[in-house]
């Protein structure tokens, strides 16, 4: 009797789904090394190319040497810092929304978020390729949990005729693992004939949709009466860490009195907020990175069209390439480092059986050249492989 870990691990390595770590021995960025190996890599959410920007680095020094390195305690206690605040601040006018709340971590940020507002004799929804942290959080919360189609308004109208109790629809901003963005007009429409409330979660979309880098939420026009609840990392194109909700008064309100990872945690290092305030700025006042960044994606997939690769509808820096079976993408992957790159596959139970991938994800910091090398490296390696399995 007894667990026998070593067959569940066996049995992950055969599937060709055994995950391992790659150590990453420099800074973020298009050019790495790894495992000792120098790379071009296309597989971080650093979208606009802040996580190593020499004024991000110096405003988290002068934040250290201000501030000291941890937080010390909750935000409840003592932890609560001047630069805490000021993000907090800072990011509420960035959304347009009265408050902002900081929190450790995005999955942290959706799991506060969904088991402060539904619990037992509630109804909770989500769109079917949501994060793992939103389903999490919904399993959590003790709330009656249902899925709908994906990005589908008439499916979730349906879940939506049956739910009970106070009802907390719930979907990504752009999908992490196919990139397309959530029709949030349709799903707001949905919601509000049936009085319930909308939470996104943008982690992807803030810094790369919109006109001023708002978000998916910007990028339809939506306001706080559509989406109630919108959450955001830091992690990604902000290139700090950490994440926040924005909402109204009441809604941060509960959640600084229910939310229990926000309670019951250490805030984050001042200095890192000191860090975040300077990538806001740069994110808001320097447009050029959304500007190539979208030339880059243009690019790249007007070279995967050319080579025949099957895509997927998305117009976001991520940019998946389907090639259905694990191994393939696991060969693929391990191909295209062979010639110093570094693109990351993607095998279930993270995507569905049978929609292995290749993620491919542009940063501002890329150049075009770059992805030039990355498309020629796809069209030989995909070649070899085989245009058949695709």
């Amino acid at each position: 009797m007894g667990f026998d870990l070593a067959a569940r691990l066996a049995e992950r390595r055969a599937a060709s789904l055994y995950r391992q770590r790659p150590l990453l021995q420099s800074p973020q960025g298009p050019e790495v090394v790894v495992d000792g190996q120098p790379l071009l890599a296309f597989c971080n959410n650093d979208y606009l190319g802040l996580a190593n920007h020499p004024e991000v680095i110096a405003a988290w020094q002068r934040g250290a040497e201000r501030w000291g390195v941890g937080g010390g305690a909750s935000h409840l206690v003592i932890g609560h810092s001047g630069p805490h605040h000021e993000l907090e601040l800072a990011l509420a006018e960035f959304t347009g929304r009265p408050r902002a709340l900081l929190f450790t971590t995005g999955y942290m940020a959706n799991l506060g978020a969904v088991t402060a507002l539904v619990g037992q004799g509630d109804s909770v929804l989500q769109d079917r390729l949501n994060h793992a942290s939103l389903l999490d959080a919904g399993l959590l919360s003790g709330a009656r949990f249902g899925r709908y189609l994906h990005n589908d308004a008439a499916s979730l109208a349906s879940r939506l005729a049956k739910a009970q109790g106070d009802t907390l629809v719930v979907t990504d901003g752009v999908f992490s693992m196919d990139g397309d963005s959530a029709d949030l007009p349709a799903l707001a429409e949905a919601c509000r004939a049936r009085g319930a409330w909308l939470m996104v979660d943008d982690a992807h979309g803030f810094g790369t949709l919109g006109r001023n880098g708002g978000g998916v939420v910007e990028h339809f026009g939506l306001g706080m009466d559509d989406v109630p609840v919108l959450v955001g990392t830091l992690g990604k194109a902000f290139g700090t860490a950490g994440a926040f909700v924005a909402g109204s008064e009441a809604l941060i309100e509960t959640l600084v009195q229910f939310a229990r990872p926000y309670i019951y945690t250490t805030s984050q290092p001042p200095a890192l907020a000191c860090a975040t305030l300077k990538s806001l700025e740069l994110l808001r006042h320097e447009h050029w990175r959304r500007e190539h960044l979208a030339a880059l994606i243009a690019q790249f997939r007007a070279g995967a069209e050319r080579i025949g690769l099957q895509l997927m509808a998305s117009d976001t820096p991520i940019q998946p390439i389907v090639l259905g079976d694990a191994a393939r993408a696991v060969a693929l992957s391990q191909w295209l480092r062979t010639r110093g790159l570094m693109v990351s596959a993607i095998r279930p139970p993270t995507v569905p059986a049978g929609s292995a991938r290749l993620r491919v994800t542009l940063s501002a910091a890329h150049s075009a050249e770059q992805v030039a090398r990355l498309l020629e490296a796809l069209a030989e390696g995909y070649a070899l492989l085989g245009p058949e399995h695709g």
